[in-house]
């Protein structure tokens, strides 16, 4: 989140998808090396941290670290990473701090001496229930400096002390219909792998078949990169198992499919394919929407790359108007742990972004985005297209107006900071500076998913949140910090607002 939360000349990071998810049962191949090409085709999916287990039938190792796919991994680190079961975790922290102790995956020993090695997408939202039934079981958080803070770690913690008596299918069977959220998990044993998704499938996790093995991964593009080809989604409220004997299915709930709409706005990979969608194709539709439900005359359609970039060849397809790219990306700008200075932090979006000045000179553009959230960066965005030439600028965005917060695992602002739910679309135009300012219609983007609405969660756009959320109950990042011992936090945490932490309609 960006230093300075008052400030509108300050950039504003896009919204933050918790994690991606692998995993890999191969007799005889290199996991460790699947497992890693698996990540890097998620690291869009989280790069705060990322991890890897291997398991070999006798024991399971992990190695994790905070940083980026490639910075954590190397050939010497790959290499001793030997057996033929694996689980990969690259991370955005949505409940717990950013700390080697919740990097994942999370590792927990049962009584009988068995290793568990845990790797969780989503976030939960009876985490306060599941922190006082891990306490009241005496399950100690993962041992660490401060101790792990994460929901994901609860549920390993609760599934290792269940598993001694019962076996880890069997607990697993028993623990995820107690579990409220969205959940992606990929865990193992010294000689199984397992997948589950959440009764309502919010976010996207798919089974790949090896030649010799199988895999899981949260989206189609990880398994085009280690050659494995498609078989089906995980369902929803099922367990998978993948063993020596095979695969096998069980179900722990019954379905009631909520899929995430934002992974088709932004959060997915272009070339990944969601209920048999092509996320790209979904993306030039909403521009082909867009640009139905907003026309404007206009001599240019330029996207703010990447995430803009199939909306807006759509709305130049279905406008007439002639797409071109009016804006270059710094390809190398990621995660950094090393902060601009005031000076560098005023030069703002031009970190990212810097305009093709022979491009837009004089010219009346169509700038497609696929969000705003809190308006900062597209108000820069502005200014910067206008200082380089550009007669008028019209905002077109892909998505409709972003209202409220996401307690199912998007790390969106508070509601208070929503610019859409604090201004109607012509303040928010005047705010960022446009001569004019155009949403798709909630309708237009259902319709280019061609999933019934019925199958989606939209609560971030609508504030219809098909979860229930708990009374009264504060949901955030940093709920559990402090758990081994102390008192449960009443601290409303940062990127959610007071207003944010109760129960929706």
């Amino acid at each position: 989140m960006v230093a300075d939360h008052n400030s509108l000349d300050q950039p504003e990071s896009e919204p933050k998808e918790e994690c991606g998810v692998f995993g890999a049962w191969a007799p005889g191949e290199e996991v460790a090396k699947m497992a890693y090409y698996g990540l890097y085709a998620l690291q869009h999916r989280g790069q705060e941290a990322a991890g890897i287990s291997v398991a070999d039938g006798k024991q399971v190792v992990v190695f994790k670290d905070l940083g980026l796919v490639s910075q954590v991994f190397d050939e010497q680190v790959l290499s001793s990473l030997q057996g033929h079961v694996a689980v990969g975790h690259c991370r955005y922290s949505t409940t717990g701090s950013s700390t080697w102790e919740n990097a994942q995956p999370t590792f927990r020993t049962t009584a009988t001496g068995s290793g568990l090695s845990f790797a969780h997408n989503g976030n939960l939202v009876n985490t306060a229930e599941l922190r006082d039934r891990t306490l009241a079981a005496g399950i100690k958080p993962h041992a660490g400096l401060t101790g792990s803070s994460s929901d994901s770690d609860l549920v390993a913690g609760l599934l290792a002390a269940e598993a001694a008596d019962k076996g880890l299918e069997a607990a697993a069977l028993e623990l995820l219909p107690t579990l409220r959220g969205a959940f992606c998990l990929v865990f193992s044993d010294e000689s199984t792998l397992y997948a589950a998704r959440d009764p309502h499938g919010v976010h996207p996790l798919v089974l790949g078949r090896l030649e010799r093995g199988w895999v899981v991964a949260s989206e189609t593009a990880a398994l085009d990169i280690i050659g494995a080809s498609f078989v089906r989604e995980v369902e929803p409220g099922e367990l998978i198992a993948i063993d020596a004997d095979g695969l096998r299915s069980s179900r722990f709930a019954n379905p009631d499919p909520k899929g995430c709409i934002f992974e088709y706005v932004y959060l997915a990979r272009p070339d990944t394919s969601i209920a048999g969608r092509s996320v790209h194709a979904t993306r030039v539709d909403i521009g082909k929407r867009l640009a139905q439900e907003n026309p404007v005359e206009a001599d240019l359609v330029i996207p703010v790359p990447e995430s803009g970039t199939p909306a807006a060849i759509g709305y130049a397809q279905a406008s007439g108007i002639p797409y071109g790219s009016g804006l270059v990306k710094n390809a190398y700008v990621g995660r950094t742990f090393i902060q601009p200075s005031q000076t560098i932090r005023q030069l703002g979006i031009r970190l990212k972004l810097n305009p093709l000045r022979d491009v837009i000179r004089g010219k009346r553009l169509v700038v497609v985005d696929d969000s705003i959230v809190r308006g900062n960066t597209q108000r820069a965005l502005v200014r910067m297209l206008r200082e380089a030439g550009a007669l008028e600028v019209h905002v077109r965005i892909a998505s409709p107006p972003v209202r409220w917060p996401c307690f199912y695992g998007i790390d969106f602002a508070s509601r208070a900071e929503l610019v859409a739910n604090g201004a109607d679309l012509d303040g928010i135009r005047r705010l960022i500076g446009a001569d004019s300012l155009g949403y798709v219609s909630l309708d237009g983007l259902v319709a280019a998913s061609e999933q019934p609405k019925s199958r989606l969660c939209t609560a971030c756009f609508s504030g219809q949140y098909p979860i229930e959320l708990p009374d009264d109950a504060l949901i955030g990042k940093h709920l559990l910090e402090g758990m081994d011992g102390g008192p449960a936090l009443s601290v409303t945490p940062a990127g959610y607002g007071a207003e944010d932490a109760v129960r929706r309609p």
